[in-house]
């Protein structure tokens, strides 16, 4: 077998190349044709939209889907739903959230030859992303429409017409493209003009009809409230016979309008200068602005807390009242002794801290008594010690009573003295009992 290949080694050379060559191929085209690798490539971001008429659309051809005219996926596939053509959008994955849901589809030729692709319109950024699976309706989309099916739409008289039009504008307009761009270019400002024109129109009828609604609004109010415009017209007809009943009162209230608005000016005036003389109030400018936004916050809770202040604390208030005048001899003389009281509270929290300090307690420390001995233990401590020392103290007694035990320390020699010095040595020996211990070489070895 290996000599019939090395053999044949150039053949078998030429068909491995071949293979390569075809695999590249293949490749190729199917990269072309939109072909995703599914180890490679991620997978597609799939979104679906619907159209009345899907002419033209022939998924596997290399039609785009492309957004400001730039390629953001393929057309995969095309299904009939409900009379409806529903195209399938590949996109690429980093197009995930580009497309919102007031988005649009349109379906536009590239060619003459009816080589479409879909025109879509991602939507504002305000809106939320579409998720993978969503579908863009058929209102928000549109087919291609054929010049055919436009002419078809007219009688026959109109399409005659519309063919005079067409023909007479080509004939008008030859060579004639300049001037043309140039009609455009001078019909931009007026345009722009049309433009403000159409604006304030529209915002002058959402005003009018705006003012029509209040106005039903308030006809309508009125309607109901008859006796009050009755009264209204009343004391209005009241005021004005005061006012024609006193022709001299507003001769006069006129005579001293002008003084008062002289004066009224002059201090404008001086608080305009005290504002110029005081440019930190403009510091208060945005706190100013911002009180309808904190009245407006306020007002629920304004509402939910008026109930209870007024069912609920002004008459705990009122009959509160009497004991707070009581009580107020009582909190005057408190106040008086507060001070000595406080201070006196405070010497008795130092003292306690003074008794239950313990820096460096021997609690849980290896050793007990013996390290406790060791270290720095607070008051509280030998205090429990006191007890137990003075409990022991009278701890012995006898039908007389208890008494007191004692340690006596002294030296081998002092006893001695005191036993040989003695004007009876017997008896003190007899009452001491050391000579055992004077004669015990590990205790006097002298």
């Amino acid at each position: 077998m290996r000599h019939k290949l090395r053999d044949n080694l150039p053949d078998v050379i030429a068909i491995v190349l071949l293979g390569a060559l075809a695999l590249g191929v293949v490749g190729f085209i199917l990269v072309k044709q939109g072909a995703r690798f599914p180890v490679i490539e991620p997978g597609p971001f799939v979104i679906h939209a619907e159209f009345t008429n899907a002419r033209g659309v022939n998924p596997g051809q290399g039609q785009t889907v492309r957004v400001a005219g730039m390629r953001v996926g393929d057309i995969g596939a095309v299904e009939l739903e409900d009379g409806l053509a529903v195209v399938r959008m590949d996109l690429e994955p980093e197009y995930s959230d580009l497309v919102r849901r007031d988005a649009t589809a349109l379906l536009r030729p590239r060619t003459g030859l009816k080589d479409m692709f879909l025109e879509l319109d991602p939507g504002s950024s305000s809106q939320p992303a579409l998720p993978a699976g969503a579908v863009i309706d058929a209102s928000s989309g549109a087919p291609d429409i054929n010049a055919d099916e436009v002419l078809s739409a007219l009688d026959e008289d109109s399409r005659a017409y519309l063919r005079l039009l067409l023909t007479g504008a080509g004939k008008g307009l030859a060579n004639r493209g300049d001037d043309l761009r140039e009609v455009f270019r001078r019909l931009g400002p007026l345009f722009r003009d049309v433009k403000r024109l159409n604006v304030a129109v529209a915002t002058r009828r959402r005003n009018l009809e705006r003012l029509i609604a209040n106005t039903s609004s308030s006809v309508t109010e009125l309607a109901t409230r008859d006796d009050e415009l009755a009264r209204l017209v009343t004391s209005s007809n009241q005021v004005f016979r005061a006012i024609g009943s006193r022709p001299d009162g507003v001769s006069d209230a006129v005579r001293r309008l002008a003084p008062t608005l002289a004066q009224a000016e002059q201090t404008f005036g001086t608080v305009s200068r005290l504002g110029d003389a005081l440019p930190e109030l403009d510091r208060l400018r945005p706190a100013v602005r911002q009180l309808d936004e904190a009245n407006e916050s306020l007002e629920p809770f304004a509402r939910e807390a008026t109930p209870i202040l007024r069912n609920r604390v002004r008459p705990l208030v009122r009959s509160a009242r009497p004991y707070v005048a009581d009580l107020h001899p009582a909190a005057k003389n408190l106040a008086k002794a507060s001070p000595d009281l406080r201070d006196s509270f405070y010497e008795l929290n130092r003292f306690f801290n003074i008794a239950a300090h313990n820096p460096g307690g021997a609690e849980g420390v290896p050793g007990g008594t013996k390290a406790a001995l060791a270290r720095n233990e607070g008051y509280l401590h030998w205090l429990a010690w006191v007890a137990q020392n003075g409990v022991s103290v009278f701890s012995t007694g006898d039908a007389m009573g208890p008494f007191r035990r004692f340690i006596a320390v002294a030296s081998c020699s002092t006893i001695d003295g005191l036993v040989n010095g003695a004007p009876a040595p017997e008896l003190a020996e007899a009452l001491l009992g050391v000579t055992d211990l004077l004669n015990d070489p590990g205790l006097c070895p002298d």
